[in-house]
Order: C-alpha cells, then structure tokens, then sequence
C-alpha cells in the first residue's frame, strides 16, 4: 500500500461522510412541529377519526393531546443530536416516534403525512442504527439552568397559543394577562382566571399546560441529578507527562506552554511521546497551538484526536497552529487550512532602541522613565507570596471585563507554585500617600517559558490612572534585560489579517486589497486587528503565520462562533452572584485571563496591546 493510499484510507476512517444523520434530523424537528400543531390545533369538525374519537372519555381524549404536545417538543429537542449521531438521542426519538402516533390516533386528527413520516423515519433509524453511535457531550451541571430557563420560555410560549386556540369555548372576554397568568398556574397544575364553556376543551388545556409544566421539571432534575462529567479537566498526572514533553521540546512552539491551562483535556498518541490539549465547546473539538512532544509521533495524536471527536461527533478544528502544524494537521486528516494571522517575535540580541526606526518607542520610554516609573524583571519563583498576591489582585482589578478572557494565548492563572519558572515584569512609581490599594505597582507583564531560552506573553495589566506609555516601557525593559536570564528570544501579541493590512497599504495595491483592508480598519473599532498590528510592529519582531484547521468551510461559522466562545468573547455562563444559589453549579468564574484586557476591544487570539 502506497504513503498516499493510506492517507487517503486514513481520512474515510477518521472523518465519515454520511448525509443520514443530517436528513433523519430535519426530518425529526417536522414531525415534532406537526405533532405540536396537532395538539394545539383545535378539532377538524370533519375529521372521522373525530368522530372516533367521541366515543372515548373526554380525559382520555384530553390526555391524549397533551400527550401528543409533549412528544412534539421532545422531537424537536432530539433533532439536533440526531444530526449529531447521538446515541442516546437515537434511543430517544425509536421511543418517541410511535408514542406520537398513537397519541394523536387518541386525540382526534391523524395526519397522513405525519405518520408516513413517522414510520419512514422509524424505520430508517432501524436499519441505520450504526450511524447514531457517537457519544455524549461532556457536560457540568449548569446545564440544567440554561435548560430551565429556555424551555420555560418555549413552553410558556406554547401554553399561550394552547390557552388562545379556542375563543369559541371561552366565557367572557379574557384579556391578554388573563392568559398569560392562566399558563403560569397551568404550568404548576393549577386553574386560571380563563374558563371554558366545554368541559372537554377545559381538560385539554388543562392536561397540556401540566404536561409542559411536568416537562420543564422532569427535564431539569433529570439535568441536575445526572452524573456530572466537567467539560474540561487537565487532572494532575496528565499535567506531570505534558510538563514532562514541554521540558524535552517546549523550545519548538511558543504557545506549547498553554496546553498546561487546567480548563482543557488532552489525549496522548499511543506511544506517549506526543500529546494534543483542547475543550468541547458547542460541538466542536477545539485545540490551539501545535501538537506538544516529538514531531515524529505528532501523527499518533492526531488520530487520537480524530477518533475521540469522531466517537462523539464533535467537529474537529484546530486555532492557532504554526505552518509546520498546520502542514501535518491537513496531511494526516484531510482537513483544509486558513491562515489567520501573524505572531511577532523578537530577537532579544539583536533588539536595539537606537535607530530612526525606533524613535516614537524611545521617545515615549524616556518620557515615562523622567514621570519616575522604574522597571523590575523576575522569575515567579523569587516572588515573595506577597507580592504574588498583590500583583494577582492588582492584574484581576485591572481587567476591565467582567469575564476572564484567553484560550489559546494565555494560562489562565499566575504565581501558580508549578508555574514558578514564568516570568514577570512590573512597573513601579513610589509616590507619597499613593491612594492605590497596591501602592507603587503600576503595571505587569507575566511570560510563560518557550522552552529554555525564550518566553511568551500572557498577560499585560496596567492601571488605568498610570502615564501612557507604560506597556512600551515593560516591553522594552523585558527585551532588554531577557538576555541577562539567558532568554534569546520573545514572542509578543498575535496579530489577526496581518499579511493582509499589510500588503494593503502600499503603493499598487488592488481594489479588492484595499477593500480588505478597509474592512479590517472598519472592524477594528470593536476588535483591535489593526491597533495591534501596528503596536507590534514597533518593535521591529520577526512575523511568524498562525493557521487554523477547519473541516469545511461550512463549519466556519460554527468553530468561529466555539472560538469567541473559547475566548470568552461570548459567554454563555450565569452571572456569578446567580450562579451561587443554584446547587451544582461553580460558583468560581471560569479561570480564563486576557493577556492585557485594558479595554473591551479583544483579539480572537486572547492577547492585544494598548
């Protein structure tokens, strides 16, 4: 067998292609619409199962339609992990499917369309059982807060369209309150202000607000009594074998560090000579950075992480990789590459203020060392707890979110008794009754190790009342004295579409160019993509390209959306005074730091500069 004929039988085994998952999910959600519109509907007065449907007790009728509401809804949650080939939500939907069919044969209204596809779908998930094997979504117990209060809202919803569907068997004129405060005592088995002349149609919205209300309930215990699985866990023996990796080649990738944030898992190749960290976020497996450990043995992490994202249908996607990974990640798996960006690093022996080139950057240093503000550079290890302490507290004060941000290009933690070998910057300005809650310390940079001889940035944090200038004044002092701690070289901040602002601003360039750029400047007044670039560039780095690894391009807009999530761009998580009263839920923010959040205007990268 040739080099390329296993690649190629490599691919079909690690990404399946199979459009039934994805056509057996809509299918599911339109019979869950119908069945919910069979019970709301009220009755076809020429319908002759209608007419069957006389003869039984009216309760039987009106359970029934309840019955046949609940089973909607149920489909059309299961959709969507049927077309993720969810084994339990496969299980779910053979249970359910002829559930809602006997249920709306009780009610008064079979529809000829729902039970051809009832039964078309029942026996394609039958004889397709092979292909909804994909396990469950790690999950924590959050979860069932956000399944609470989301399907309060659907069925709240519902139970208003249930209420209003019968305006022949109301009594009086009932207002839109009215209503609205008969669905909430539904939902708790309770009678509302609303009344029926029909004893018959009072059991039926009667049985079906109950029966939403039992749904929210059963639904939430069952979300917050299940065994919790967190969503990413670095335990400490997986932490032990990657430290153990970094040491040996830790030099070759400058976010190789990052793996180690306790927020994400990691699987090794089967030799263990190479390991791949990542978090499950929104369906998509997602990694950052290049494989860590031995090149060689690169292409046994990669098939683990392809197997455990086939094994429960997450897509794979990978953010932030170098070319080399990005070269490897696209020849073992068959998966496509964009290149994102640039990471500027510099050459610690070769930096130098002098020259036309760095004036603005001298200038602006001078200024603010003459303001009295003096420069300190140490390994976290020779911080007193102290000052681990007061520098913790000044960074997360300083943060300017609410949420800690950073996935890809930051640790999420500092003065950790492990991480003693970063290094931190400080900015100090000794002041007579200096008002600060931590005195002189006016700004911080803290770098993680690149291997033995170089260190990358992961946090920048300065007081806002402090003189402009001070990051350009930390960068300087770090690039300075690195050499003296026997660090060659420094890896700065990741700038988004820097090839592409570039090449935008010359002389000649085209009319989609510039258009390109144009939009970038425009977008940057959210996002710093140009500001950062230019920061960058004042210190004359050296640019490496940073890729991301995709499926297709149809997945973009879903790993995008796992990234800004990743990133804490976007949070989906309860405030955290909510958070505290609910049993089962963290009470602690997610551990995710920005590098130098001074504003709200981030990069997708997790780092940006002033």
């Amino acid at each position: 067998m040739t080099e390329a004929s296993a690649t190629r039988k490599r691919r079909v085994v690690l990404v399946p292609g199979t459009k039934a998952p994805a056509l057996v999910g809509t299918v599911c959600a339109l019979i869950g619409l119908l069945n919910l519109a069979n019970g709301i509907i009220p009755r076809f007065r020429h319908s002759r199962i209608h007419t069957w449907a006389g003869y039984l007790p009216g309760t039987v009728s009106s359970i029934a339609a309840a019955a046949s509401i609940i089973v909607g809804l149920l489909l059309l949650m299961l959709a969507h992990g049927l077309k993720r080939r969810k084994r339990r939500a496969w299980t779910a939907a053979v249970v359910l499917l002829p559930a809602g069919v006997a249920a709306e044969a009780l009610h008064h209204h079979v529809s000829p369309v729902d039970v051809v596809l009832s039964i078309g779908l029942f026996v394609t998930l039958l004889t397709h059982r092979e292909q909804f094997a994909a396990l469950s979504d790690p999950r924590t117990r959050w979860r069932a807060v956000y399944n609470f209060v989301v399907l309060s809202i659907v069925c709240f919803g519902i139970g208003l369209l249930i209420v209003s569907s019968h305006p022949k068997s109301e009594m009086g004129d009932p207002g839109f309150l009215d209503r609205c405060q008969t669905v909430f005592y539904g939902l708790f088995g309770l009678g509302g202000p609303v009344h029926y002349a029909s004893d018959r149609t009072a059991d039926l919205v009667g049985y079906s607000l109950g029966g939403l209300g039992f749904l929210i309930l059963f639904t939430t215990a069952y979300l917050v009594l299940r065994p919790e699985h967190p969503t990413a866990v670095l335990g400490a023996e997986d932490e032990e074998r990657l430290r153990g990796l970094l040491a040996k080649h830790g030099r070759r990738d400058s976010l190789g560090h990052f793996a180690l944030r306790r927020d994400k898992s990691v699987v090794f190749s089967a030799t263990g000579k190479a390991a791949i960290s990542y978090r499950v976020i929104s369906g998509v497996m997602l990694a950052s950075g290049d494989p860590i450990g031995d090149v060689e043995a690169w292409p046994g992490a990669i098939e683990r992480f392809m197997d455990e994202a086939r094994a429960h249908a997450w897509i794979p996607a990978v953010v932030g990789c170098s070319e080399t990974g990005g070269e490897v990640w696209t020849r073992e798996t068959g998966l496509d590459a964009l290149e994102l960006g640039d990471e500027a690093i510099v050459e610690t022996g070769s930096f130098s203020l002098s020259g036309r080139a760095m004036r603005n950057v001298r200038q602006m240093v001078k200024r603010v060392e003459r303001n009295g503000y003096t420069c300190r550079m140490r390994r976290v290890s020779e911080l007193t707890e102290e000052e681990r302490a007061r520098i913790r507290s000044a960074a997360a004060d300083w943060r300017g979110t609410d949420t800690e941000r950073g996935f890809s290009m930051a640790l999420g933690r500092f003065g950790d008794p492990e991480d003693g070998d970063c290094v931190v910057v400080t900015a100090h300005k000794t002041e007579e009754n200096d008002p600060s809650p931590h005195g002189d310390l006016k700004a911080v940079l803290h770098f993680v190790p690149w291997g033995k001889d170089g260190i990358s940035l992961e946090l920048m944090r300065r007081d806002r009342s402090a003189d402009a200038g001070m990051n350009e004044l930390l960068i300087v002092h770090a690039l300075s004295n690195a050499p003296e701690m026997g660090i060659t070289r420094v890896s700065l901040n990741f700038a988004m579409f820097r090839s592409a602002l570039a090449r935008g601003e010359r002389i000649g360039a085209g009319p989609v160019l510039r258009f390109w750029r144009g939009l970038l400047v425009f977008l940057s007044r959210w996002f710093q993509i140009e500001s950062l670039y230019k920061f960058n560039a004042k210190f004359q780095p050296v640019w490496e390209p940073r890729f991301m690894v995709f499926p297709n391009n149809r997945d973009l807009p879903r790993i995008g959306f796992a990234v800004m999530q990743a990133e804490a761009f976007i949070t989906l998580e309860l405030p955290a005074r909510v958070r505290r009263w609910i049993p089962g839920v963290s009470r602690e923010p997610r551990q995710q730091e920005c590098a130098h959040p001074q504003d709200k205007r981030v990069t997708p990268l997790g780092r940006k500069a002033a």
